[in-house]
Parts: C-alpha cells; structure tokens; sequence
C-alpha cells in the first residue's frame, strides 16, 4: 500500500527538493568524511590498481556507504511511494559490498541485478505488451551493470549521477503534472552524488564501489522506469539523460565483441580511459564529460514540451552529437599511439 507525501512536500515540492538535495549532501559528505578521518574507508573496501585502473594508488572504494543510506533514508520518509526502489537498493547494496569485500560469482552478481529490476517491473507493470516489459528490463539490468564500468576516472561516475538524477528531479518537478515523489528521490540523490563528488572530483580520494555504483545504477534505470509508468516523460527520456555513460560502455563492448575479446575481462578502452591516457588528465576529462552531460540533460528536459515527432528527431540529433564526440576521442587515441609507439602520424594504431 502506497503511502502519501508529508504536507509540506505537496505544497511546496520545490523547496522541499532543495532542502532534501542540501541534506543528502551534507549527510553524504559528513559520512564519507568520518570514513576517511577514522581510517575505516580503507578497512571497508579498497581498490587495488590493475591493469583497468587509471589511478597508481591504492583508494577506498567507500562511495556508496555514503549514498546509499543518506538516499534510500531520504527516499523512505520524504517518498514513501517508492519504498520498494528503497528496499532493491538496499539489497543490492548489501550483494555489492560483499562483493567489494571477498568476491562473488558473476551468476550470484548477475542473477541479483536481474532479480531486482524482474521485480520492481513485476510489481509496478507499465500498460505495454510484455515483450516491450522484457526489452526495458534488460536495458534496465544493462544500465545496472554499465554504470559500475565508468567508476574509473576521477569524478566522472559522480558528475554522471549529480547531472543525470538533477535532470530527473527538474523534469519530474517541472511537468504539466508533477511528479512530486519522484522529483524528490532524485534531488535526494543528486544532493548525495554532490556530497560524494567533493571526494571524488580530482584527485580523488574515494571511489564509489560496486556498493555504489550498483545502486546508482539500479536507480537510475529504476526512477526512469517510474517516470515513463506515471507518464512523466517519454521512454527515450532516461537514455538521453544517461546517454554518455550508455554510449560510452556499449559502444566499447560492441567493439570488443567485434573483435572476438573476452569482454569482461579488465581493459582500458573506455573512451573516457583514452582520453585520460591520451593527456587531457582526469579534470580535463571530467569537465569536458561535465559540459557533454549537461547538455544531454538540457536537451532532453526541453524536448519535453516538443511534439513526439520533434523529440524523436532531438533523440536522433543528439546521438549523432555522442557519435561524433567519440569520433573525435577516436581520432586522438590514434594519434597518440602513433606518436608513443613512433609511427608517423596518421598510422593506424
């Protein structure tokens, strides 16, 4: 049974949104800063460098023990409509830290990620043929795993969630109809990922982690399921928001299927990867993601008030805009192979 929004988000779900966004941050980073302070980040989780990592030392992966709580606390008294997101989370927080600890089979990782998005659209089915169901779920289990991909450059998973749910909440909060509940959980989790993101932004100190990157990810796709079930916005709404992250690991997966790699083993091809080893740096390349971000969220919530055949056409524009920037990113990783391996320019790499 659904329960109702506090009086006081109903009336004023604005100033309820920026009051939930500017608690979760500072919960958020007065959480990750006693994990810090007491040495505790590091006994919980720490990334050992590979030969994925982008980073030389070692650094706790602690993120999520920061955003997390603060998130699904916020989403459970602020939101109580959506407890059974609440709940998922929390469970897939609790596989992924054990994980970040001592390791899971990919089945019992996989097998949870695809347990809790079967039932959340179980429970709350959108009124679609049940093939349509199964095509949003497994975007939905893809964007669950993709986003635990892209926690490897300093501040780039914590822009992606700060930008990606702040587009939720301004969209969900700013409709014909708004969407009050769902308004808030995102601000509760962009005020998080800000908390998160003054430890993550360059040089980083903390990483999210499988416990948070997971349930970013879960809830990402999740609060974008719940938007188009309450006709919030279109289907192709979440995709465009979350487009640079999505691009980026599909479009690198696909390639090394193509060329017959074992996909799910460590690597550095992440276009966001080229671009640090190529010498923009991690800032460089957080900022640059930071612009291409907002400007996916900037086009996706004024396309809202555009005719369908108009939104499909901004959809179809802007993945000609990711295309284009990943040609470039192409472009310069070539370069600079052929220049670190002493080949004159312009030779494949």
């Amino acid at each position: 049974m659904t329960q109702p929004l506090s009086p006081f988000v109903v009336s004023s779900p604005w100033i309820a949104a920026a009051l939930v966004a500017a608690g979760s941050l500072a919960a958020c980073a007065a959480i990750l800063s006693a994990l810090l302070r007491t040495g505790l980040a590091w006994r919980l989780a720490t990334d050992i460098p590979n030969e994925r990592s982008l980073h030389s030392r070692p650094t706790p992966r602690v993120g999520g023990w920061g955003i997390v709580p603060v998130a699904v606390i916020a989403m459970l008294v602020a939101t109580p409509t959506l407890w059974l997101a609440a709940l998922l989370t929390v469970v897939l927080a609790a596989v992924s830290q054990i994980d970040d600890r001592r390791g899971l089979p990919a089945r019992v990782r996989f097998g949870a990620h695809v347990a809790a998005v079967a039932l959340l659209i179980a429970l709350n089915p959108a009124p679609v043929p049940w093939w349509a169901l199964v095509a949003v779920g497994f975007l939905m289990v893809w964007l669950v795993n993709l986003y635990n991909f892209m926690d490897g450059s300093d501040g780039l998973a914590g822009g992606m969630a700060l930008f990606g749910f702040g587009g939720y909440a301004v969209a969900a909060l700013s409709g014909p109809v708004p969407q009050i509940d769902l308004g808030v959980a995102s601000a509760a989790l962009a005020g998080a990922a800000a908390g998160f993101l003054l430890f993550n932004f360059h040089p980083a100190r903390i990483f999210l982690g499988d416990s948070g990157s997971i349930p970013l990810g879960f809830l990402a796709g999740a609060l974008g399921y719940w938007g188009w079930l309450k006709g919030t916005w279109p289907v192709w709404f979440p995709a465009l928001v979350f487009s640079p992250f999505i691009g980026d690991a599909s479009v690198t997966l696909l390639k090394r299927l193509a060329r017959g790699e074992r996909f799910w083993q460590a690597h550095r091809e992440h276009y966001y990867q080229r671009m640090v080893q190529a010498g923009a740096g991690h800032a460089r390349t957080a900022l640059a993601w930071y612009l291409l971000m907002l400007a996916g969220v900037v086009l996706a919530i004024s396309a809202l008030a555009w005719s369908p055949a108009s939104q499909w056409l901004a959809v179809a524009v802007w993945v000609v805009v990711v295309v284009a920037a990943g040609s470039v990113v192409d472009v310069c990783w070539r370069r600079h192979q052929a220049l670190h391996s002493g080949q004159p320019r312009g030779t494949r790499g």
